[in-house]
Order: structure tokens, then C-alpha cells, then sequence
């Protein structure tokens, strides 16, 4: 019986080779480590040859892997061609977007849900973080497309929205003003302390995290004063504007590889999200 070698488990081969990182092409892959070393050892039992020397965490090709990357790469682009010419005009192989954590709520529960109703046999991978992180992975060729936070000045900002203070009016009348900001880098942790020492008034970081829950959470009880879009707390009364420094406004960016009519597709609902529904605002 012929060897039949798994497309998806030599993109994973191809991937611990090109980020040098089993970590790293982990969330390339969209797999767990541990799923990645099984793909591998599978990989070199239906070869029946070690296709990597292991030492500690380094991980270097062995001759038959070195081999083996040459011949993995043909078969994925002779694969993907296939795909892409037999398929053309259908929605096939996963989706890969990134968000910036205020728009995953919205967006997960609004366009994705709605591009998995139309399209129920595609596959999305979804990832949160920050947007210099997310744009790296875009730039690396690990997501295709990408919702974050810019300068409102931003030649390809989609739309704009106003940075608010939030959190517990008494906070304003402390000598220091406390502060809960996200870990850096972070637009609205740079707006809110530039804003500050612009006006003279002395501050604090009293809690700094990197999840936007644990930011909701204190500020909500009352551990310092934080500034972010309308999206933060939906509902929430803004602390008045006389009572503390003007801030700027923050764009939201959408920017995309040159995908296919699924990639197109899933950027157009998301525009149409953001734009025409004023999501950021």
C-alpha cells in the first residue's frame, strides 16, 4: 500500500521550520503543541526516518528532513493550486482574522456568525490580542485579515471614534489620579497619561493588566480611571469632560492580505459592521 502523507501535517513540518519555534508554529497552525508533536512523530513514523535532531528546545533538520522540506513545500503549493483553481469562487481552506479585544465580542457574535450562516462549510480561526501583535502576524502570513486601533489620522482608518474617561467620579478629586490601564503597547494607556502631564495633573498606574475583562472589572470597582472607546462599557455615563483632560480621538483600522472570495468576503461584512453600523462609535 502506497504512503499517504496528511496535507495539513506537513504544513505543521513546514511550519516548525520556517518560524524555528514548535510555540510559534503552534499558532501558526492553529493547533496545540502537544497536537503539533503528535503530527510530527506521525509524519516520521509513516516516513519511517527522524526528520529533526532534538536538542533541548533547538530543533534542527536532520538529511532526510532537509530532503523532506523540499518535497513538503512542492506538495502544499501543487496542493494549494489545485485548491484554488478546481475551487475557484468557492469558500475553501480557513480564514484567519484578528481583533483587538473590543471588537471580539461584537464581532464574534455579529460577522462571524453571520459569515459561518452563509458559509457553513468554511473554517474560521479567530485570534484576540493586541493590534501591533496582530499586524506582525498579518505581515508573517499568519492571519489574512486584521481589525485593530490607529491614529485617527491613518490614511486607511475606516472610522473614528472618541476616547471617553471612565470609572469612579470620586477618583477625579484624588491629588494623584489613579489609573487602570492594559500593558503596554497601548493607544489609550499612551493617550490617558500624555493627556495628564499635559494638564499638570499628577497620576498613578494603581492596576495594570493585559486583559480588557480585568480592566472592565476595575474600573467597575472603582480601583482607578481609564479611558477607551464607547465599546468598553456599553451603557456606561462617560465621567463628564470639564472634569478631566480632553482626549483624542482613535481610529479602527481593517487591513487584509490578497486572499481569496472567502477573505473578500468576511472584510466586506466586516467593514459593513464598523462602518455602517458605527460599531466603533
Amino acid at each position: 500500500m502506497p504512503v499517504n502523507l496528511p496535507t495539513n501535517v506537513l504544513r505543521s513540518f513546514v511550519a516548525i521550520v520556517d518560524t524555528g519555534s514548535m510555540l510559534q508554529a503552534a499558532d501558526r497552525v492553529f493547533v496545540t503543541q502537544s497536537a503539533l508533536s503528535l503530527q510530527i512523530r506521525k509524519l516520521e513514523e509513516l516516513l519511517q526516518q527522524s526528520l529533526f535532531v532534538r536538542d533541548g528546545r533547538r530543533l534542527s533538520l536532520t538529511p532526510a528532513g532537509t530532503l523532506m522540506l523540499d518535497y513538503a513545500r512542492r506538495v502544499l503549493a501543487l496542493h494549494d493550486e489545485a485548491v484554488s483553481a478546481v475551487g475557484s469562487g468557492q469558500f475553501t481552506g480557513p480564514i484567519r482574522i484578528g481583533m483587538v479585544q473590543d471588537f471580539a465580542e461584537a464581532l464574534l457574535s455579529g460577522v462571524l456568525a453571520r459569515f459561518a450562516e452563509l458559509h457553513p462549510d468554511s473554517q474560521l480561526f479567530a485570534r484576540v490580542a493586541g493590534t501591533n501583535e496582530l499586524l506582525g502576524l498579518l505581515g508573517r502570513d499568519e492571519l489574512d485579515i486584521v481589525i485593530g486601533y490607529s491614529d485617527a489620522g491613518e490614511s486607511d482608518a475606516i472610522s473614528k471614534a472618541p476616547m471617553i474617561w471612565y470609572g469612579d467620579a470620586a477618583l477625579v478629586e484624588r491629588e494623584v489620579v489613579p489609573l487602570a490601564v492594559l500593558e503596554k503597547p497601548c493607544r489609550f494607556r499612551e493617550a490617558a497619561i500624555a493627556s495628564l502631564d499635559a494638564a499638570g495633573r499628577p497620576w498613578r498606574i494603581a492596576i495594570e493588566t493585559p486583559n480588557l475583562s480585568t480592566l472592565r472589572a476595575a474600573v467597575e470597582g472603582g480601583l482607578g480611571l481609564t479611558c477607551r472607546t464607547p465599546l468598553f462599557l456599553p451603557g456606561a455615563e462617560p465621567l463628564p469632560l470639564e472634569t478631566l483632560p480632553k482626549l483624542p480621538e482613535i481610529g479602527c483600522i481593517l487591513r487584509g492580505t490578497n486572499g481569496g472570495r472567502a477573505t473578500r468576503r468576511l472584510m466586506a461584512l466586516a467593514r459593513e459592521q464598523i462602518v455602517g453600523r458605527n460599531l466603533a462609535l
